[in-house]
């Protein structure tokens, strides 16, 4: 059975004469010993597997119902053990600078004052919250789980494309795929010695535990959901199940002098960490919408009085936000007096009168994005755009070329994927996900998402991606 080399970009299983690369040989040598009936009776018992755990998405706005099950692909993504260490090392120091960010700018904001970032580039930002200026959480961590999306450029070097601080989802896949993967393809490990994920719950616990407010001796913390219908509910659920804690929604709880409770049916339990999956705006309707039915009214207060902690904490959102991602190189030197380690994408901010100039005359060449968008919304791909769609997306940026940020079409690597019966190479993309607590923990792995669709780069399971399992090997491969 052949494997189709990418025809641009990195592949990351095959060299450009099609050979496998080193850590590839093992997988593609067991891959190539199963027949297409094998295969085809292996990818049902996946799809049923799939639809009996209820491992789902949900999109938005589409008549044939609101839940999916996640696409999953079977041939896994391999990375060595020193090419992970450089991404390791790097998240680490990235999240360690956007945690003194974040805690610069709800107090002294000595980065605005020595002119390390723009003044009104942080006061435009929807997800900065003046109301939380002088809070300060337990620990100083603002973001205590974080997703950062990460490309891997023409020469295989990892690039951050994006960080998530706010309810980065995504995680609830990486265990899931493992899980599936060893199921259905045991065979494909027998080669390989791959780190384990299905810690990261155990590890979740115990980041959020360590953030209690102090004197909390047996903390108890609870999963803060939208409900059943929000996009990641899957996900709420399966993370409340596996650490063994509340599954919550707002009308579930009660604050009463500065303290939050869970109404239960032997009374009221004080909670001690609500693990929030709930965007700031409907947190808490006496500070944020106060339409919202989501939140919990006076759960702000509560925070800021030091009895819960919310994690993340509210306002962190402003250090992932697009427009902010450029300075971020600054932002390492100034608090570390480090050169940033995971290098990103040339990025142009249209709230820059001369930079909105370029990014509009230059539509048909560049990726441009709403700084606070997210899933692949509001997005231009303009290389891969018609004439039509780039006249109109010129005319909404027309309107307010400061709400968007524009970047060069950087061409994402490929992986191998089994699409009708062949092994055909696809777009991916790869979300770590890292625990701030007692110190910082990446783990081994993520969420690689992968462009289904022939020639797409959008990679979002709104947009139709789907997902791979992501191996980390245990020790480099000679």
């Amino acid at each position: 059975m052949d494997w189709k080399a990418a025809q641009a970009g990195f592949d990351e299983a095959l060299t450009g004469d099609g050979a496998p690369r080193d850590v590839y040989a093992g997988l593609v040598d067991t891959l190539q010993a199963f027949d297409d009936e094998e295969i085809s009776r292996r990818e049902r018992l996946q799809h049923v597997s799939l639809i009996n755990q209820g491992i789902t998405f949900t999109v938005y706005g589409r008549e044939e119902g609101v839940e999916r099950i996640f696409p999953f692909d079977f041939v896994p993504r391999v990375i060595s053990a020193a090419d992970w260490a450089s991404v390791e090392t790097g998240l680490v120091q990235r999240l360690e600078t956007i945690n003194l960010f974040l805690a610069d700018l709800y107090s002294d904001q000595k980065c605005l004052r020595d002119g390390i970032i723009p003044h009104d580039l942080v006061f435009e930002r929807g997800d900065f919250r003046r109301e939380l200026i002088g809070t300060r959480p337990r620990h100083g961590i603002y973001t205590h789980i974080v997703g950062t999306d990460l490309l891997r450029g023409a020469d295989g070097e990892f690039l951050v494309l994006e960080d998530n601080c706010r309810c980065p989802s995504g995680v609830s896949y990486v265990l899931e795929n493992r899980n599936l993967l060893s199921r259905v393809f045991p065979e494909l490990f027998s080669q390989y010695g791959v780190r384990p994920v299905e810690q990261y719950p155990q590890l979740l616990l115990e980041t959020l535990r360590f953030t209690a407010p102090r004197g909390r001796e047996n903390p108890n913390v609870t999963v803060l959901t939208p409900g059943v219908y929000n996009s990641a509910y899957f996900e709420h659920s399966f993370l409340a199940r596996e650490m063994g804690v509340p599954l919550v929604e707002g009308r579930d709880l009660i604050v009463e002098d500065d303290q939050v409770f869970m109404r239960t049916t032997r009374g009221k339990q004080r909670v001690d960490v609500i693990y929030r999956r709930i965007d700031d705006e409907y947190i808490d309707p006496v500070i944020f919408d106060p339409t919202s039915m989501l939140g919990v009214p006076g759960l702000i207060h509560a925070w800021q009085a030091g009895n819960v902690t919310l994690a993340n904490a509210p306002g962190a959102g402003v250090a992932d936000d697009k427009a902010i991602y450029p300075w971020v190189p600054d932002l390492v030197k100034y608090y570390l007096d480090e050169d940033i380690l995971l290098p990103q994408i040339k990025t142009w901010v249209g709230r820059r009168g001369d930079e909105a100039a370029y990014i509009r005359e230059h539509l048909p060449e560049l990726v441009v994005k709403l700084a606070g968008g997210a899933g692949g919304y509001g997005m231009l791909v303009g290389p891969t755009a018609t004439a039509a769609e780039i006249a109109e997306f010129r005319e909404a940026f027309d309107e307010s070329p400061e709400a968007y940020i524009a970047q060069p079409l950087v061409e994402f690597s490929s992986h191998p994927t089994y699409i009708d019966g062949e092994f055909v190479p696809r777009r991916v993309d790869l979300r770590p996900f890292a625990l701030c607590g007692d110190g910082i923990r990446v783990i081994p792995g993520g969420l690689t998402r992968v462009a289904l669709e022939e020639g797409s780069y959008v990679v979002n399971s709104s947009q139709g991606g789907g997902s791979k399992d992501t191996w980390i090997l245990a020790e480099p491969t000679a």
